[in-house]
């Protein structure tokens, strides 16, 4: 058993071949309860969120060691009888393995001195035999002679791991049942003495079956205890992914990938699942550094681990195979229509899925409890497993027998489409398989591997719902927009090239609020702005991107206390981490500079950028010529993350016409690197850094210095809520006269003082100063200063002034980042910054390349 341990290569068993079977070994989550409780309640892996969501109802569900399949129960007995329940892939064969070899390191389980393993799935038994037959069969090579092994009861235990697959029948008569160890029986009999203890009562019993093959089991067994595997909980399954990749460093990103994925991250509590996942993302990165170029999608994570479970079943007899799909696709789709994950065994019997070698697989069968008069009930392996096969179910063809036979569900794709767009927000992972079974790779794969039709007809059926959803979400005179985040899940899924430009090509902009980008998300996203000939206008509002598990974030900002408890890992490794990964918005960038992007404005606003971020968007600026907008409205925004701005900026390539950093921290240290941009870009024609507090009057005064240069191209200054004073009104003044292009300064909301605003008052007599819009806060200004005004209004009626202050307030999950700002509106009142202006004061989205010819906007 240990030598087959080191060289198996069975599915999902172990990650590699290595001397050490425990290095290999991840700790599983079970429940255990006496049989007397068995099936009172429905398992977790039954109703789709496997251990992840174990009540704390369960009996005595935690992630367990061997040691606890014979440990006493609450009466402080010791369980004779043990079974061990699981699903195909769940890792019952696994613990198997790990109670032999802890045995035989005496480790554990010291109180045998022989184990017997009977693996039902391989071994060949004789049609007849006694127990001592059973126990030369499994240790040929045995020194002591079998009947003396047998004489200490109490110090034996017999495996059988896969009891299903010897398909025997339980029902046998009392009378006929052995209690001589040595008296050869038919088989049936020899293992039914055993089981119903007639013949070694003393001796103990491990069995491992598949929940679908309980129910003729538990008549036969007295006293049993029942272990049902749960699977991995949310630590282990991190620790799996660490303990399968031998890079550190690959480990982290595929274990990012998958935690930001959510349906494969759920999926991941299946042993299984979980190296089905690591197979495929091992693949990816074994052609590449990373996974930032990522092409499977979750579809073809499951197709796969369908192809796999299937492996060399009904290969010869694929109509059989066909037959069974799509009944239980029927009943995948009646139960999810229905908010069903729990089906009657009639209901498995009327659709013939009542197939002993394809179940199991599939669905888990729930003994009902002592008392409870219901047969047996059956759920999926995972509640997202009923979701693929309930999508499955509209693209799988048949034949016109086979519809007739289905008949309670009308395979119409537009009214599955249309419920999930109105109401059934539920049936979102359904639609988003739908997506990935209809791309022409799926229907080439299951051909190949699993021998099933899928019909292409649904792509157009699709194509045309994605269109039409978000041109009835556009408002009339807006461009169109894609503005939900499940659309680039659904394109990605289907991951066809073609069909994306064609969903997309009617669409010009792209707007998000207040979404949490995990990695997952981001190479979604990637993917369709990739394939968005048309995108010109990127605005992301109160957006966060994550590019590892939000726990282990949250961790790197504690401080740092060592290795953490089983599976942890140190603090200052999760910093390293952190610091090693791309800047949060590497995927966006990247992606937006593709070659035939047409992209001309980007927002991106209260999404916490970093420096990196800064870095990044430097980058694009340069390579990216037809960018012509760039707003950054976040607190985070520092001097260090203007100057890296800055560098892009004054490169060659940089054709940049509006650049908006507002509610910024911002201070006077970075002013000189944006006098710099000022003196030698060609092309900004408006600079707004309204709300920066930490601006103040010498910032101002640095900024002057770029201003007089003949070159540059300022129509539009904004310094709104500053905290400027009168100080910086002369620089400001002497510049309005420099030269023809300035329009529009903004300075309101800022203590300017009578004399600065006369200093400004000064200058605008002039006949020959172009500005056009002056930004002032006059509330509390003294009877005098507004006749001033009005004077100046008389000579020069172009000019317009007044409050030019756009406040923009974040979405409720940006609003803890807000700075505390002193903006007034108009007539005293607080102002709060909100991200949604007013009517009056929006940009036609027409127009979001070409700057005003006022360069601003009057309130």
């Amino acid at each position: 058993m240990v030598r087959e341990s080191q060289q198996d290569g069975e599915l999902g068993t172990w990650p590699r071949e290595s001397p050490s079977f425990h290095s290999r070994f991840t700790t599983l989550t079970i429940s255990r309860e006496p049989g007397s409780k068995h099936g009172a309640k429905d398992g977790a892996v039954g109703t789709g969120q496997g251990c992840g969501s174990t009540s704390s109802g369960a009996a005595a569900a935690a992630a367990s060691t061997t040691s606890a399949l014979f440990e006493p129960g609450r009466d402080g007995q010791t369980p004779q009888v043990v079974v061990l329940v699981g699903a195909p892939g769940m890792g019952k064969t696994t613990m198997v393995r790990k109670v032999m070899v802890e045995w035989r390191e005496g480790t554990l389980h010291a109180q045998f001195d022989f184990v017997f393993c009977v693996d039902c799935k391989a071994i060949v038994l004789p049609m007849e035999a006694s127990v001592a037959d059973l126990v030369s069969q499994c240790c040929p090579g045995l020194r002591v002679p079998a009947g003396k092994i047998l004489d200490d009861q109490k110090r034996i235990l017999f495996i059988f791991d896969g009891f299903e697959a010897l398909g025997f029948s339980l029902v046998q008569p009392e009378a006929e049942l052995s209690s001589d160890p040595r008296e050869v029986k038919p088989l049936e009999l020899t293992l039914m003495s055993l089981l119903r203890k007639t013949v070694l009562p003393e001796a103990s019993l491990l069995i491992t079956m598949r929940p679908t093959a309980l129910g003729s089991l538990r008549r036969c067994l007295k006293g049993e205890y029942y272990v049902e595997i749960l699977g991995f909980s949310a630590a282990r399954r991190e620790e799996y992914f660490r303990r399968y990749f031998e890079n550190p460093k690959r480990a982290d990103m595929a274990f990012r990938f998958a935690r930001g994925n959510e349906i494969l991250y759920s999926l991941c509590v299946i042993p299984v699942m979980s190296w089905t996942i690591c197979t495929v993302l091992e693949q990816e990165l074994c052609g590449k550094k990373n996974l930032l170029e990522y092409s499977k999608t979750t579809t073809g994570m499951v197709m796969f681990y369908l192809s796999q479970l299937l492996k060399h079943r009904y290969r010869d007899n694929p109509q059989v195979l066909q037959q069974f799909l799509l009944q239980l696709c029927s009943l995948a789709a009646e139960g999810i229509w229905k908010h069903k994950v729990l089906f009657e065994e009639k209901e498995i019997k009327d659709r013939g899925l009542d197939q002993p070698g394809l179940l199991p697989f599939f669905l888990n069968e729930r003994i009902p409890g002592e008392g409870e008069d219901h047969g047996s009930v059956y759920a999926f392996t995972h509640l997202h497993l009923q979701e693929f096969f309930a999508a499955m179910f509209y693209v799988l063809e048949d034949d016109g027998e086979m519809v007739n036979s289905l008949g309670r569900l009308e395979k119409d794709v537009n009214k599955l489409l249309e419920s999930y767009n109105k109401s059934r927000k539920d049936l979102n992972v359904t639609v988003r398989f739908l997506f990935g079974l209809a791309s022409q790779k799926s229907i080439e794969y299951m051909d190949k591997t699993i021998g099933c039709r899928i019909s292409p007809r649904a792509r157009e059926e699709l194509l045309e719902w994605l269109q039409g959803r978000h041109r009835s979400l556009s408002l009339p005179g807006q461009a169109l927009k894609v503005s939900e985040m499940d659309t680039f899940h659904f394109l990605f899924e289907m991951n066809d090239k073609s069909f994306a430009q064609s969903a997309l090509g009617h669409f010009t902009d792209l707007d998000l609020q207040d979404t949490k980008l995990t990695l997952y998300d981001q190479v979604a996203l990637s993917f369709c702005i990739q394939h968005w000939a048309g995108l010109g206008c990127v605005s992301l509002r109160g957006c966060s991107f994550h590019w590892q598990d939000p726990e282990a974030e949250r961790d790197a900002s504690a401080p740092c206390s060592g290795v953490s408890g089983a599976g942890g890992h140190p603090n200052a490794l999760i910093v390293r981490q952190r610091e090693e990964l791309p800047c949060p918005i590497h995927l966006l960038c990247r992606a937006l500079r593709h070659r035939d992007s047409a992209l001309q404005v980007l927002r991106l606003q209260w999404c916490r950028l970093s420096e990196g971020c800064c870095a990044e968007l430097a980058a694009l600026l340069a390579e990216h010529p037809g960018l012509a907008h760039l707003e950054l409205g976040d607190s985070s925004l520092g001097d260090g993350s203007v100057r890296l701005l800055c560098e892009g900026l004054r490169t060659p390539g940089c054709r940049l016409r509006i650049l908006r950093l507002r509610y910024s921290r911002i201070t006077s240290a970075c002013c000189e690197d944006l006098a710099a941009v000022l003196s030698t870009n060609t092309y900004l024609e408006e600079l707004d850094l309204s709300f920066s507090e930490g601006l103040r009057d010498a910032g101002v005064e640095l900024l002057c210095e770029g201003l007089q240069h003949c070159a540059c191209p300022l129509q539009t200054l904004r310094l709104g809520s500053c905290r400027l004073s009168g100080a910086c009104c002369p620089g400001l003044a002497a510049q309005l006269l420099q030269g023809p292009r300035l329009a529009c300064l903004d300075l309101s909301d800022n203590e300017l003082g009578a004399q600065g605003v006369l200093q400004l008052c000064q200058q605008l007599r002039h006949p020959s100063c172009p500005l056009r819009s002056l930004g002032l806060s006059t509330d509390g200004f003294s009877q005098a200063l507004l006749q001033e005004l009005d004077a100046l209004r008389a000579l020069q009626p172009a000019l317009k002034i007044g409050n030019l202050l756009e406040h923009e307030v974040p979405q409720a999950g940006a609003m803890a980042r807000l700075p505390c700002h002193r903006g007034l509106l108009p007539g005293g009142s607080k102002a709060l910054p909100s991200s949604r202006r007013p009517a009056l004061l929006q940009e036609k989205v027409q127009s979001h390349s070409q700057p005003s010819s006022q360069g601003c906007q009057w309130l």
